[in-house]
């Protein structure tokens, strides 16, 4: 296993995470997250920014077979997992949002591709 194969693995992941963002928008995840919040939806925006970045610019450190990149590349598969645990939890309480065949595509394979990167990570961080 090396860099190479992490890296195919980690644009494939950041584009089903950049995807699900994009489904995000469409489902007003913020609602999900601060219920009360009103114009949850700048706060929601907001921290987009950041995440992207780190998410882009993981995968130029993956490139580069950076240290760096393997800590973003933990970042991004957790945050896979952590989305389908999410997300499952809230359409097992009946939530309507993400009952879609495409969201429920977008989550379940982020799950899989998130738990071989994170494997795959973790390996090359133990060589």
């Amino acid at each position: 296993m090396n860099f190479e194969l992490l890296f195919w693995i980690y644009l494939v992941n950041a584009i089903i995470l950049i995807n699900h963002e994009i489904d995000s928008a469409y489902w007003q995840e913020w609602k999900l997250v601060f219920p009360k919040a009103e114009n949850g939806i700048n706060g929601f925006l907001l921290l987009h920014f950041p995440m992207l970045f780190i998410i882009l610019y993981g995968l130029i450190l993956v490139f580069d077979q950076r240290f760096g990149g393997l800590i973003c590349s933990l970042l991004l598969a957790s945050g896979g997992i952590f989305a389908f645990f999410f997300h499952t939890y809230h359409l097992r309480k009946g939530k309507s949002e993400f009952n879609s065949v495409i969201s429920k595509t977008i989550i379940y394979s982020t799950a899989i591709v998130s738990v071989f990167q994170l494997f795959l990570t973790i390996k090359l961080m133990a060589t």
